[in-house]
């Protein structure tokens, strides 16, 4: 996969903002230790994984030698998407020795993080197994990130839910009180976005019963039963979709997945991710 091929809204427009914004934080005024090495030294370099995980960032990798020094030459030997094992060379680098020092933390910091995020979708992909259970990333994001690891999470194989607070409804308990109830706050919703989704989070059969009348797309279930998710999807069954949110660690997805519901969210798809254990490695 690569980002041009994505389906997430301004993504190389985040993409080059980022990679413009960590290297204006990390390289400041000038990299005062890269000026040890003289300026027409050459070099190679490798970045390399310690551990086994799912590559994603290399178009952001990409972009930070790009702007750094356009001149260098890079050859990837995996695409973003593939599982790598531990101390797989993942790059190769060649050109200029101070442009590859000034860009290894800032190229690694977001190899890492993205391969993190993808490597942590994938195993919830995995978990899901063959099931027509639907994986959802979350608005719990790293900030500025959040193009970036959607992207990530599409890498894994998982699915990306609303981008943010514009482009689709999710209507939930505090949003149900201060519009006056569920079927107030549905009939609002498709007043003033009238193709947008509509989300509605129920903490019970009743209220299920009302967002289904209301004419919701989605309903998210808050802390239902087995029992009561297995009513819920008879009830919603050709009305609406069925999702499950909150504490849904890879044991209770396999249980979702065999109970036939439409779709989990999980904020660990983002947010509780941990970054790869990368290595640049340079011969002069």
């Amino acid at each position: 996969m690569h980002p041009r091929d994505s389906v997430i809204p301004n993504l190389i427009h985040d993409l080059n903002r980022s990679v413009s914004t960590a290297l204006a934080e990390d390289v400041g005024t000038g990299d005062i230790s890269a000026q040890l090495i003289p300026a027409d030294r050459r070099a190679r370099a490798r970045i390399v994984t310690r551990e086994a995980c799912t590559l994603c960032g290399r178009a952001w990798v990409d972009e930070v030698f790009r702007q750094l020094d356009p001149d260098l030459r890079l050859t990837w030997r995996f695409d973003d998407g593939d599982r790598v094992d531990a101390g797989a060379v993942l790059l190769e680098l060649e050109g200029k020795a101070r442009s590859i020092l000034t860009g290894e933390r800032t190229a690694l910091n977001f190899l890492q993080t993205l391969s993190g995020t993808a490597t942590v979708a994938a195993h919830y992909a995995a978990c899901a197994g063959n099931n027509q259970i639907r994986v959802l990333d979350t608005r719990k994001t790293i900030p500025g990130l959040r193009s970036a690891q959607k992207y990530a999470v599409l890498c894994g194989g998982c699915n990306n839910h609303r981008f943010g607070l514009y482009d689709a409804f999710l209507i939930k308990e505090n949003h149900i009180a201060a519009a006056g109830g569920i079927a107030s706050a549905v009939s609002q919703a498709h007043a003033i976005k009238a193709d947008a989704l509509v989300e509605v989070e129920v903490e019970s059969l009743d209220e299920l019963r009302q967002a289904l009348a209301a004419g919701a797309d989605v309903i998210m279930l808050d802390e239902f039963s087995d029992a009561d998710t297995k009513t819920a999807l008879e009830l919603a069954r050709g009305k609406a979709q069925i999702e499950i949110s909150g504490s849904v660690d890879s044991e209770r997805l396999r249980q979702l997945a065999q109970l036939e519901v439409d779709s989990v969210s999980c904020g660990s798809l983002t947010k509780h991710l941990r970054a790869i254990d990368l290595s640049l490695r340079i011969d002069l």
